[in-house]
């Protein structure tokens, strides 16, 4: 079955509850990502109302803050998550000992860095899951890169990359945690972005 993404972007894009229910009516796996970030609640919340059991894709760098992992556990106990938590192969403890803290960003061993704790866990979690869709939490108001996309796309491996919640702002997503008395997070740390609209390379590549 062909799709026509432009009709459906032009129809769906700026309505993300039913940009969710047709990517989760296409035949095939979907899996969403996430990684409890400041206004994740809003995604899984939305799609957990229409398929509760989604697989739920957490990609654990081993270095988020305290925040971050209470806040996990309150959003996958409270709306019930079917969560996967893929590790980078070495703990945080481990490579801390080999080769001492993260690299910041200028560092040339940072691209090292974001392919161990991030890429590599997602290119697994990819290989385990083979979904034919995939439902991320971006916003064009994150970074440059990202208002340039599409709520929906097909990347070069013919996955299904739809990102309902693309075109709303901080308040609209305030607004739904608000109406659905969600949780919130926003100590919030990304040691392969570091700066808060830089891009972590994963969506560039996929």
């Amino acid at each position: 079955m062909s799709l026509d993404i432009d009709a459906i972007n032009r129809e769906l894009g700026h309505d993300p509850e039913a940009l969710v229910r047709w990517a989760l009516s296409l035949d095939g796996k979907a899996i969403c990502t996430t990684n409890f970030r400041p206004f994740e609640a809003v995604i899984l919340h939305m799609i957990t109302q229409v398929q509760p059991d989604i697989p739920v894709v957490w990609m654990d760098s081993g270095y988020n803050t305290e925040a971050t992992y209470r806040f996990a556990e309150e959003t996958s106990q409270q709306l019930g998550l079917n969560l996967t938590i893929y590790h980078p192969r070495r703990s945080r403890g481990h490579r801390d000992a080999v080769e001492g803290e993260f690299p910041t960003i200028d560092d040339p061993r940072h691209a090292a860095f974001t392919e161990e704790v991030k890429l590599e866990p997602f290119q697994r979690a990819l290989r385990e899951a083979a979904p034919r869709v995939w439902l991320t939490a971006l916003r064009a108001e994150d970074t440059a890169e990202r208002a340039q996309m599409q709520p929906v796309s097909i990347n070069q491996d013919g996955l299904i990359k739809v990102a309902p919640v693309l075109h709303w702002t901080a308040k609209d997503m305030y607004q739904y945690l608000q109406k659905h008395d969600l949780p919130n997070n926003f100590d919030y740390f990304d040691p392969t972005k570091v700066e808060d609209k830089r891009e972590c390379g994963l969506h560039l590549q996929h």
